[in-house]
């Protein structure tokens, strides 16, 4: 298969804080791939070597065949967690400006910066100052100054963070169009569901080692054991404390039930039966977040994690 990136036994250690331990991974072309973890777990620190910010300490990177570096730096896109933009320029002279960082002309960057700026909502303010936009607008603005080159690999850290749900779904669309088009999206987060609405593959890394790594359907499998979501009328017996359930999740409406090994759907039903008023019952596999949760173990770091983790950033 022909991968746009792969990463070969890469580390990274700040002090005696390994961030990145021994990470492995190859990203096929023409993919959106997810970057997954916790907050603290090292995406970041990974994404900045992909971006030869910060240099491996052990490993290599390749990003479409060429080592990471100068040679490939045109052909990537990079939006880094951080946000930023200068404020008093101009919409799309800003855009324009970092398409000819990329190569291109400064009529050709100026006429494709419209085009997508028109594309992604922004057509009314592309004569008006940076400063004059929302904190959504000028994400939006970054993410096109992002992709202005026609970038063959898109990196992006973080980037739904701040924006609002419309707008969310305005970039989800702009990075599947990017897939159809033939470019390979690589993204960080830690928002479970916004990756299972996207990725074509994930990969889950915790305390910088790669937990689980495939297409979305491979790691949901990995995880095994059926989820039941149930609804109830009335009281409902205790749930935990049946031999055939391994977790109960409680979203008020209803109940995700995480059947233990070997469990059959069937047996809690026979067990529920004659005891509540079911209003629902559905057998389904593992959401991404669920695998999340399983494997990780955790949804928060603790103070030292997050004291590294800021290290890290700075």
């Amino acid at each position: 298969m022909d991968h746009a990136l792969t990463l070969e036994h890469v580390v990274k250690s700040f002090g005696s804080f390994k961030a990145v331990d021994d990470i492995s991974l190859a990203i096929p072309r023409g993919s959106v791939y997810g970057f997954l973890g916790p907050n603290g777990a090292g995406k970041t620190t990974t994404i900045r070597m992909i971006m030869n910010i910060i240099r491996p300490d052990v490993g290599e990177i390749r990003i479409l065949g060429q080592p990471a570096g100068e040679r490939v730096k045109d052909r990537t896109g990079y939006l880094p967690e951080e946000r930023g933009v200068y404020k008093k320029m101009k919409v799309l002279e800003l855009v324009a400006y970092f398409g000819t960082l990329k190569g291109m002309s400064a009529r050709e960057a100026r006429q494709r910066g419209e085009e997508l700026l028109v594309g992604i909502g922004l057509g009314d303010w592309i004569a008006r100052n940076c400063q004059d936009l929302s904190k959504g607008m000028q994400q939006k603005v970054q993410f096109v100054s992002t992709v202005i080159h026609g970038p063959e690999l898109v990196i992006l850290d973080e980037p739904f963070s701040g924006l609002d749900p419309v707008n969310t779904e305005l970039l989800k669309d702009q990075i599947l169009a990017l897939r159809d088009h033939g470019a390979t999206v690589l993204f960080s987060t830690h928002i479970m569901d916004q990756a299972e609405q996207l990725c074509d593959y994930v990969v889950l890394i915790d305390q910088g080692r790669k937990v689980l790594d495939g297409t979305l359907d491979e790691v949901k499998q990995s995880a095994g054991g059926e989820v039941v979501v149930l609804e109830t009328r009335g009281a409902v017996p205790d749930l935990a404390s049946l031999p055939m359930v391994a977790a109960v999740s409680d979203f008020g409406h209803h109940r995700e039930i995480q059947l233990s090994d070997g469990a059959s759907p069937d047996e809690l039903l026979a067990a529920l039966v004659g005891k509540t008023s079911i209003r629902r019952f559905e057998v389904r596999r593992p959401s991404l977040h669920e695998v999340f949760l399983r494997t990780v173990g955790r949804t928060a770091m603790s103070p030292d994690e997050e004291t590294q983790d800021q290290a890290v950033a700075r």
